[in-house]
């Protein structure tokens, strides 16, 4: 008998068909048992509740971990009108904003009348922790393992130090491995045995934690009698010898936290002096509403924001160019309309730019009011990189570092490689002879004050990330943008760039000892000397600079 010749391929087909279904239908029958367990938290007692959620981590459903959480933190409810579970995004407010636990995705909101939370007490909420630690140190991600090793650390008890132990001889990861065994030796320095506690101290030494620094500081105390809390004499030099070690330790990457704080505030200084330096440099004119432009700038953030509430994200990137777009045309205008006027004449420049300042003031305190308006800061701006237990860098205040010398790059590659930034360079070194040989000075000072200007908004965009935006953002930065220029040399960029940093650092260093106001004092007077041994700063200007100022 034969075999048709479609025989063969058909059923290839619809077996890989079936192939197909089969992960879908498991997945499918997965989902409707993790949904069928969740349901049974609605009506449970809590002793039933804990075989539940014991239940639920054994399901090895994604949902897992994340209602496990909201059980523990009471962000879980069900839902009046069809008994559906939701996870709340807070506990707090009124609605409630909701995630579906079997997909983690928004599923709108709800008012809280129309919710009722699961309840947990004090023996419930110790079993979801212990059965959520489980959970989490199982997991396949070193960076879940990671925060779960730290939460443990937080609440030890017998039953998370023996799943610690459980989980040492298990884990690969070396940053979790290390978190576990600093678990395991704060419970031995309780143990009976002194070279057990020896050997915890051993491994303590090595930790950055203040809690690890605080328990090891516990033995070299003394209780109400006047007896050392540790009898062991060998023990208690180790416990001190290890807290030294900590202690040099958390100093070190202090230091380096305070250095990483003064170059973040020195990149907002440097981004507001290189727009300074440029109009400075190439028109000796004291340009006293240049703080003002700055404010222009964040308000254009604020403003941009407002009309993209659903983009912040992609609302901080529009908000560069149109900040820079914004403050260059004021600053074009401000040079068309007073500032050509007045060349050669420093004094009344001066006083005209000081006046434009207040009106620009006023200007924004008409149309915003006097109060001032915060900038939503975007998700990925938002919290902080953890290098250890003594150092974090916040993601805002590094973006601001990188987005610093990006637009220092930029600046410099205008100035060195197109035909503007040869006019600039030009017209600065010289004015007479560049325009002897044909450049437009006039349409260079435009277009040179309407540069500086719009690298003054870029800076209000940075500086909107670190604080408040409002009427008198302005004057609090153009003092020291001004001794950033005189310091780093009036018309250099690399100047401005070396002072801006160097300014920023050593106000962050002075601070935790002088405080803010005598910091600044100090950084004036250190200044001041500074000058009178090199009136023309670290980098002084050549050619119509070196001359004229």
């Amino acid at each position: 008998m034969k075999r048709s010749a479609w025989g063969g391929p058909w059923l290839v087909l619809l077996l890989a068909l079936g192939g197909a279904v089969l992960p879908v239908r498991a997945q499918s029958q997965k989902d409707a048992a993790f949904l069928t367990t969740l349901g049974q938290l609605r009506d449970a007692s809590y002793d039933d509740k804990q075989a539940i959620v014991e239940k639920l981590s054994q399901s090895g459903h994604p949902g897992v971990r994340a209602v496990l959480q909201a059980l523990l933190d009471e962000r879980l409810y069900y839902r009046n009108s069809d008994q559906r579970i939701f996870i709340a995004k807070s506990a707090e407010g009124d609605p409630l904003k909701l995630v579906d636990p079997l997909t983690l995705k928004d599923a709108g909101s709800a008012s809280a009348d129309s919710m009722t939370q699961i309840g947990t007490n004090n023996a419930l909420r110790h079993s979801v922790r212990l059965t959520l630690a489980r959970y989490s140190l199982s997991s396949p991600d070193a960076a879940v393992r990671l925060d779960a090793a730290r939460e443990i650390l937080t609440s030890l008890d017998d039953a998370t130090i023996a799943l610690l132990r459980e989980r040492l001889p298990l884990e690969k990861n070396a940053a979790v491995k290390k978190e576990i065994a600093t678990g395991i030796a704060l419970a031995d320095l309780d143990s009976t045995d002194a070279s057990a506690r020896l050997n915890a101290i051993a491994t303590l030494k090595e930790s950055l934690s203040q809690d690890v620094r605080n328990r090891l500081e516990q033995l070299t105390g003394k209780n109400s009698d006047g007896s050392f809390t540790e009898p062991d004499e060998r023990v208690r030099r180790a416990a001190a010898a290890a807290m030294q070690t900590i202690d040099g330790w958390r100093t070190f990457y202090a230091d380096i936290q305070i250095l990483f704080f003064g170059l973040s505030l020195g990149s907002v200084l440097v981004l507001i002096a290189t727009g300074l330096a440029i109009t400075f440099g190439v028109m000796g004119v004291i340009n006293m509403a240049h703080g003002e432009l700055m404010m222009l700038g964040a308000y254009t953030t604020y403003v941009v924001q407002m009309i993209m509430p659903g983009h912040i994200a992609l609302s901080i990137l529009v908000s560069i160019p149109a900040a820079f777009i914004v403050s260059g045309l004021a600053g074009v205008a401000m040079e068309r309309t007073i500032i050509q006027y007045l060349y050669g004449r420093p004094l009344e420049t001066l006083l005209a730019t000081f006046g434009v300042s207040l009106i620009l003031q006023q200007g924004v305190r008409s149309i915003f009011t006097a109060l001032n308006r915060s900038v939503q800061t975007p998700d990925f701006m938002s919290g902080s990189l953890r290098l250890n237990d003594a150092l974090e860098i916040t993601y805002n205040r590094l973006y601001i570092v990188i987005f610093t010398l990006l637009v220092f790059a930029l600046l410099l590659l205008i100035l060195k490689r197109t035909r503007i930034g040869l006019d600039i360079r030009a017209v600065s070194q010289n004015r007479a002879m560049a325009k002897a040989m044909g450049i437009r000075t006039e349409w260079v000072d435009a277009m040179t004050f309407g540069l500086g200007s719009g690298i003054a908004g870029v800076a209000g965009v940075a500086l909107s990330q670190l604080t408040n935006v409002g009427p008198n953002l302005g004057q609090s930065y153009i003092i020291d943008s001004f001794m950033v220029v005189v310091f780093g040399g009036v018309g250099n960029l690399w100047g401005s760039l070396v002072g801006g940093m160097s300014m920023g650092v050593v106000n962050q260093l002075l601070e935790p000892y002088a405080g803010a106001v005598l910091a600044k004092i100090l950084v004036l007077v250190a200044l001041i000397l500074f000058i009178q041994a090199r009136p023309r700063g670290l980098f002084p200007q050549v050619g119509r600079g070196a001359e004229d100022k």
